[in-house]
């Protein structure tokens, strides 16, 4: 597993879709302290809303804008719209990667059907320079922030990583703890798989012990 330095000045997270996960990662990240520049698909003007319940540590832009500005990105567009994720923006960052694959809004992607790639793997494939880790993809996107306690709690659920960068897992599992959630590391990026729609890890509350155990469980194809 390859690894880069990653310097303590990181303070801005940069969010590439608002959605519901994006929404609630904006929210939990402001929280904790995070600056935020989140983005859309239909323009900074529609986030106003938002941005003013997140208060002065956030501010809308452009997809563009949220990856220049971002020290660590989020990526939390539809598969389909994967190609629209600027690529130099990014280049040299850890880029968290949400999305799942639904054929019903993305069609058929047979690579994915036949089990040969990975849903975090194609954005990897998307932005070569940066350092992708998945996160938040397994997770019902209101209890990021209604379901989160703090360590040792024996009520704390986990949540799992992947990477093919240990600096990006290592992220992706600090934010975790912040955010109110154990971790899970499965491994490369070609293992992600295990977490991804309709296995059993996917979208139930789970320890890190029950995690571990769906995740050995895990069916290539579904």
């Amino acid at each position: 597993m390859r690894r880069v330095p990653v310097t303590s000045h990181m303070t801005t997270i940069g969010i590439i879709g608002a959605g519901n996960i994006g929404s609630q990662v904006a929210r939990k990240a402001v929280e904790s302290g995070y600056d935020v520049v989140i983005s859309n698909s239909r323009g900074p003007e529609t986030l106003a809303d938002l941005v003013a319940e997140l208060g002065p540590k956030a501010t809308a832009g452009t997809s563009v804008q949220a990856a220049e500005a971002a020290d660590i990105a989020v990526v939390t567009v539809p598969l389909k719209a994967l190609g629209d994720v600027p690529v130099e923006p990014l280049a040299g960052k850890i880029v968290i990667d949400t999305n799942n694959y639904y054929f019903e809004r993305d069609g058929h992607i047979l690579a994915l059907d036949e089990g040969t790639t990975t849903v975090s793997g194609m954005l990897q494939a998307h932005l070569p320079t940066s350092r992708v880790a998945k996160g938040f993809n397994h997770i019902m996107a209101t209890d990021i922030t209604e379901d989160s306690f703090p360590a040792g709690d024996p009520k704390r659920r986990a949540l799992a990583t992947s990477s093919d960068f240990a600096d990006a897992s290592d992220f992706v599992a600090k934010l975790y703890d912040e955010f109110g959630f154990d971790t899970v590391n499965i491994g490369p990026l070609s293992d992600s798989w295990r977490v991804e729609r309709d296995r059993p890890a996917y979208v139930i509350r789970q320890n890190m012990s029950e995690l571990v155990a769906n995740l050995a469980k895990a069916p290539r194809t579904v």
